[in-house]
């Protein structure tokens, strides 16, 4: 997959996509407009969870600025397996030099566009992203903090094939959820589904060129 920019650099730009109407009688058209965002590479990153038999456990952080990217899963290699859920802030108002996108529009479209550095002890992954404010600097609360609403969350796969590429993930849904939210922030987390018991995705996050990716079609 070809990752698409409509800007350059890290200061991604909105453009305008008139769907104009045909035929005369006053029929009129419909514009979109497409905004992207990168994510804050400031605000993003993951926490591990190790619970050691019988009780208690221990919280390990890491920023995505230090790391360059970001871990979900767990490591079924490791006598002791932490288990790894990722983090992800994509500001919704121009602060990070994307687009913005205002209240109260209509959603037509939203992906993320994530680069997958490796896929790790399974061949296929499958996790929940759902949508979890969550602060900055990750706390350990963040790590199982309930979904905004019960039903703000998807299901996806990642597959050993993902790794070395791109892999855009449609969150139209959850978008729509964050605007009738008035949020200014789309956080997102994945972690691994309660089905699995391994599996271990890394994602890339530093640079232009392969950060997280939002991007979001509507109509004012």
């Amino acid at each position: 997959m070809n990752r698409s920019f409509f800007g350059t650099g890290i200061s991604i730009l909105s453009f305008v996509v008139a769907l104009a109407g045909c035929g005369g009688g006053g029929g009129g058209g419909t514009s979109t407009v497409s905004v992207q965002t990168l994510s804050d590479v400031g605000a993003d990153g993951d926490i591990g969870f190790t619970a050691p038999p019988p009780v208690g456990g221990t919280f390990s952080f890491s920023r995505a600025g230090v790391a360059g990217s970001v871990l979900f899963g767990i490591d079924s290699a490791d006598p002791d397996p932490p288990e790894f859920r990722a983090f992800l802030d994509f500001p919704l108002d121009g602060s990070n030099g994307g687009g913005v996108l205002p209240l109260g529009v209509r959603i037509v479209s939203a992906d993320i566009e994530v680069f997958v550095n490796r896929v790790s002890f399974a061949a296929t992954v499958p996790a929940l992203l759902d949508l979890v404010p969550f602060a900055i600097p990750l706390v350990a609360a963040d790590f199982d903090s309930p979904p905004l609403t019960p039903t703000s969350f998807r299901t996806l796969n990642f597959f050993s094939t993902d790794q070395g590429n791109f892999v855009r993930i449609d969150v139209t849904s959850l978008l729509e959820e964050a605007q009738r939210q008035g949020l200014r922030n789309f956080q997102v987390r994945f972690q691994l589904d309660t089905s699995a018991t391994a599996g271990l995705v890394e994602i890339a996050d530093a640079g232009a060129t392969r950060a997280p990716l939002l991007t979001v079609e509507f109509v004012p």
